[in-house]
């Protein structure tokens, strides 16, 4: 039940960040390691502020990472 409740609020917490804009840094990890085990893979801090030049128009915009 417990393990159930915090799938829960992970899944929600999730949702909220999408809603305002925040990408999930786990997605973008899971995803790079299915291109192979070397694949690199930026830091939290690093995807963050790649998101935000992205959504805010610099130098990556309209380009996602995920």
């Amino acid at each position: 039940m417990r393990d159930t409740v915090t799938k829960l609020f992970g899944r929600l917490a999730q949702t909220a960040r999408l809603m305002v804009g925040v990408k999930d840094y786990e997605t973008y990890v899971a995803r790079r390691r299915e291109l192979g085990p070397d694949a690199p893979v930026m830091s939290r801090e690093d995807f963050l502020r790649y998101c935000q030049e992205a959504r805010h128009g610099g130098k990556h915009a309209g380009k996602c990472p995920c």
